[in-house]
């Protein structure tokens, strides 16, 4: 089976999570801009930032035979120093034009501030101009109210709700995403957000439509394999092959696709070179490189 990995912050992990992640068929994911641990103080840390997820990251996760989208945005946490985000604002557009990047995100509120509700209506602007798709995060505190008024923001704005994927939903949350168009994303985190056995549960109540599951992996105590550990939990649970690709390959990808650069057809493990090079820097660092032609490759 194939798996695709919506949300994933890679630029945190290894490259052993790389290899561990084709090995359990993951052969696509999307990387979300995101606030990396360590508040960012000047303007080029969000340009060199937003470059190494365009260009080191896209290079490195194809050296393990996995395609590699990502997001561009300003998140909620760092939208809170003005100064700093006016110039990031500056620099999306440019960034919205690359190939690889097929929404903006992730975006929305942290502790929902004034100045987060500013730049979150500005993003949402900017991905209804660029016609990109969006990537909302809501808050990690009083989610319900944060996810209403995620849904009170696209209204005003009036993005295509179709365009949006609301993310890191709960049990209390759900519900009022399934009230609108828009898409329903959840986080498989080990001990917080949402399990395995919790999402399984959430898809037979409510069904496989628009319903997304990914790791959102990142620095902190995450599971890089909570996608395809998720897809076994639904074949235990009784679900069919074809359901489970539904929601762990089909539906993020279908979402994406919106932005016109990504599509299923598409989404497959690449053969691997790893006598390949980015900027003269390899991923084998001096070790014997593993090459594998498309030839050899299996689903």
């Amino acid at each position: 089976m194939k798996h695709f990995d919506p949300h994933i912050h890679m630029l945190s992990r290894t490259t052993d999570d790389y290899q561990n992640m084709a090995n359990a068929g993951v052969v696509g994911l999307v990387e979300p801009a995101f606030w990396n641990g360590q508040p960012r103080t000047q303007l080029g840390s969000f340009i060199d930032y937003f470059d190494s997820l365009i260009g080191w990251e896209h290079f490195r996760a194809s050296q393990f035979g996995i395609q590699h989208y990502c997001t561009i945005g300003l998140n909620s946490k760092e939208s809170n120093d003005l100064e700093l985000a006016e110039g990031v604002m500056k620099l999306l557009p440019r960034y919205c034009q690359k190939e690889n990047v097929v929404a903006i995100g992730e975006i929305g509120y942290d502790d929902i501030t004034p100045a987060e509700h500013k730049f979150f209506l500005a993003q949402l602007e900017l991905a209804k101009e660029s016609n990109l798709p969006v990537l909302v995060h809501t808050p990690h505190r009083d989610k319900v109210t944060g996810t209403k008024k995620t849904i009170e923001a696209i209204r005003e704005v009036g993005v295509a709700e179709k365009m949006v994927l609301i993310d890191h939903l709960n049990e209390q949350t759900l519900p009022l995403v399934l009230e609108t168009d828009c898409w329903r994303g959840h986080s498989i985190y080990p001990n917080t957000k949402m399990s395995s056995e919790r999402m399984v549960a959430l898809l037979k109540e409510y069904g496989l439509e628009k319903m997304v599951v990914n790791s959102a992996a990142d620095w902190g105590i995450s599971d890089p394999l909570a996608v395809p550990k998720t897809a076994k939990a639904m074949l235990a649970a009784g679900f069919t092959e074809a359901e489970v690709e539904r929601v762990t390959f089909e539906n993020p990808i279908n979402f994406y696709a919106q932005s016109g650069r990504i599509n299923l057809a598409d989404v497959n493990r690449l053969a691997i070179d790893q006598t390949k090079t980015y900027q003269a820097n390899s991923v084998t660092r001096g070790q014997q490189p593993v090459v594998e032609l498309a030839a050899s490759l299996q689903d």
